[in-house]
């Protein structure tokens, strides 16, 4: 496997950092290597990355406290969050610290280093393994440009709140609003599996009284913040976790879902599939699933493969809705 960038410039001698450096990485991914960095503190809002980097010993939270010698930024598909990310780090380190920003050419590396560029003195940029490692140090004033990076939570239509970087952050998309108008009536507990900032979990409960309680699984720290924010009805429950591996305590009587279909900037199906199955096995024997789904997304046999029975309900816009009963792995 390839060395991370970072470590690659230390083990060079083109980058060096302070001896017992403490060090701030933010969007730590799981698997990287942290250990030529000092004494590390991770943070990541993302649940299974997170669960990982405990896992693994590494300390890490989903916000960033107190000053560092150094920071690391691992960019992310969204380049509105990248930046934010990047001011962050840079208030969170000592005057003279140094931050390092990597990412992959496919994630935008060129485009954040490129604005970074124009107000911050880029003291070297190393690229390798289709992506580039650049690195800059804390000056004692920042520009104000920089200070306009950080991200804010955001109002759009009927008046939820989005932040920037989640899914649909400039308001419902319309495969979550297909799925809002067409469920048919609900009763009993239910789960929306990846509820994003809780569009469809908010409307369903202001539309449904015999929906007993709705817990809203979502992986994103942020993005639940802003269900919080979005839904003040008791019957909802919030629950930060990996919807795929997600075991409730009780079964559900229905499943919603709208699943993701990216891996950073390329589509992965296998998510949606992921999710075909998690649903499955949460429900009852007599539970329903309904999925929204883009129309070119190849799902039919995934729920042949977990489900005994099931319809198409709707394909309008560029989207499909299915629903699905029997799960055949329910009891299991």
């Amino acid at each position: 496997m390839t060395p991370d960038r970072w470590t690659l410039a230390l083990e060079s001698g083109i980058l060096t950092l302070p001896d017992e450096a403490r060090t701030l990485v933010l969007r730590a991914r799981g698997g990287a290597d942290f250990g030529g960095l000092g004494e590390v503190t991770a943070v990541q809002g993302f649940y299974p990355d997170h669960r990982l980097l405990a896992e693994r010993g590494i300390a890490v939270s989903t916000a960033a406290e107190g000053i560092f010698d150094a920071a690391l930024v691992q960019i992310v598909k969204s380049k509105a969050e990248s930046l934010s990310l990047i001011a962050e780090a840079l208030a969170h380190l000592r005057i003279g610290g140094l931050l390092m920003v990597d990412g992959q050419k496919a994630e935008g590396i060129e485009s954040v280093l490129k604005t970074v560029r124009a107000v911050l003195s880029v003291e070297h940029v190393l690229s390798k393994a289709h992506g580039k490692l650049f690195w800059i140090s804390r000056p004692a004033d920042l520009p104000e440009t920089v200070l306009t990076w950080i991200a804010e939570p955001q109002e759009v239509e009927g008046g939820y709140v989005t932040v920037p970087g989640v899914f649909s952050s400039d308001g419902p998309d319309p495969g979550s609003e297909l799925l809002i108008a067409l469920v048919p009536a609900l009763k009993g507990r239910v789960a929306d599996l990846g509820a994003g900032w809780g569009y469809i979990a908010a409307e369903l409960l202001t539309e449904q009284n015999d929906i007993a309680r709705l817990d809203l699984i979502e992986a994103e720290a942020a993005a639940l913040d802003a269900a919080r924010a979005n839904i003040d009805d008791p019957r909802a429950q919030f629950i930060w976790g990996d919807a795929t591996t997600y075991r409730p305590d009780e079964p559900y009587d229905v499943v919603v879902a709208n699943p993701p279909f990216h891996t950073g900037r390329n589509a992965d199906p296998g998510l949606g599939r992921a999710f075909i199955a998690a649903a499955a096995r949460i429900l009852k024997p007599s539970g329903q699933f309904f999925m929204v789904a883009n129309r070119h997304l190849p799902y039919e046999a995934a729920l042949k493969d977990h489900f005994a029975a099931g319809a198409m309900l709707a394909e309008i816009h560029g989207y499909k809705l299915y629903q699905a009963s029997k799960p055949k792995r329910a009891k299991r």
